[in-house]
């Protein structure tokens, strides 16, 4: 296992995520603590020593499913992640209550990390606003040892992310990204760490495989990869990928079955960070992934000058495409829920002005259209 130094701990750089824990049944909320125990205890056989839990997760039962597992070994032996659940907004009103729970359920006295969770549009004025006092009563846990190290995840823009920082990003230990080959470009990841670089606050990650995407590619990406470095798995590249970013410390993998867990710890074994050329062919390959699926828009703003209802296209697009290629997800529908009613794709009136002025001729109106009838608010 590859370690990394973090102030005066060493992490474990692949870490065990609770988001995807084996269930019973299929029932996501119904996890399945017999294998979940197995596998928390391969993990800890081979080095893995951070796992990260999160309130929601698994229905609520992700929290206490790793609680029980973690609690068969010394509580100096892993690093155990959680998060303050301000996804929703009507926890801000409950976050003494949450805390403690949450280290009811998960049998410990401190979190060793503890995060703002789900940084966001939909969020981020609750997480600055002093009347929730948020900030405070968790830098009052810090000073009280129940939170050692204190930090933030975010899948909000970059905008977001800006915003946070100034009011808290002094206090910032650390920050869990999404990042990935695919969203170094497609959620402008490289900004997002740059902005972490500049606060010198190091880099978690969340969602290496994008969900899974890149864990399984078509052949002709198989054939690029395979090209490159022939015993090297599909998956295991995602990995090298992030091995290739210094801000990088600690990767958080959603393993689910052992299958997974196996493989993955095999490429944590060693640090073989890609070449010049290979990320140069790994962001060709992904560029053309996105090509395939993504609307063209270089948020050049033409078409925003010429809408009569003021939208901001470029953003919506982004929002739309987003939601295109991941086939669903949260993040658009969360991302919408921060606009207001006559900015949503629903108030565009197909009057078509936007695409007379669009360099890249896109179908603007029809975009809108199945938009608000994919994402209804």
């Amino acid at each position: 296992m590859i370690y990394k130094d973090f102030k005066d701990l060493k992490l474990s750089t692949l870490g065990m995520g609770t988001m995807r824990l084996p269930v019973i049944e299929g029932q996501d909320s119904n996890v399945d603590e017999k294998a979940t125990r197995e596998m928390v205890a391969y993990a800890m056989e081979h080095g893995i020593n951070y796992f990260d839990t999160a309130w929601a997760y698994h229905g609520g039962n992700s929290e206490i499913a790793i609680g029980k597992a973690l609690s068969e070994y010394p509580r100096d032996s892993y690093y155990l992640a959680d998060k303050f659940p301000g996804y929703d907004l009507s926890n801000m009103t409950k976050i003494e209550e949450i805390f403690d729970k949450q280290l009811e359920k998960c049998r410990v006295d401190y979190f060793d990390f503890y995060m703002f969770h789900n940084v966001c549009e939909m969020n981020i004025d609750a997480y600055l606003d002093e009347k929730y006092d948020l900030f405070s009563f968790l830098m009052k846990q810090k000073e009280l040892g129940r939170i050692k190290h204190l930090g933030f995840s975010a899948h909000g823009s970059y905008d977001v992310i800006k915003r946070f920082l100034e009011a808290y990003g002094e206090h910032m230990e650390f920050g869990q990204l999404q990042v990935n080959y695919l969203d170094w470009i497609f959620q402008e990841a490289s900004r997002k760490v740059e902005l972490l670089d500049d606060y010198n606050i190091p880099v978690w990650v969340m969602e290496p495989l994008r969900g899974g995407r890149l864990a399984k590619l078509n052949e002709e990406e198989t054939a690029t990869l395979k090209s490159m470095r022939p015993g090297e798995r599909v998956p295991a590249w995602a990995f090298r990928y992030l091995q290739s970013l210094p801000s990088v410390k600690v990767v958080l993998s959603g393993m689910s079955n052992y299958e997974q867990m196996k493989e993955n710890l095999g490429t944590y074994e060693t640090d073989q960070p890609l070449s010049e050329k290979e990320m140069e062919s790994v962001m060709k390959m992904a560029s053309q992934m996105l090509s395939s699926k993504i609307l063209p828009c270089t948020a050049c703003n033409y078409c925003v000058s010429h809408c009569p209802q003021e939208l901001n296209i470029p953003e919506l697009i982004g929002l739309f495409n987003e939601h295109r290629f991941t086939e669903g997800g949260f993040i658009a529908p969360m991302a919408l829920m921060a606009i207001p009613e006559e900015k949503q794709p629903s108030a565009c009136i197909g009057c078509g002005n936007c695409e007379k002025v669009c360099p890249q001729q896109i179908s603007i109106s029809k975009v809108m259209k199945e938009f608000a009838g994919k994402v209804k608010m």
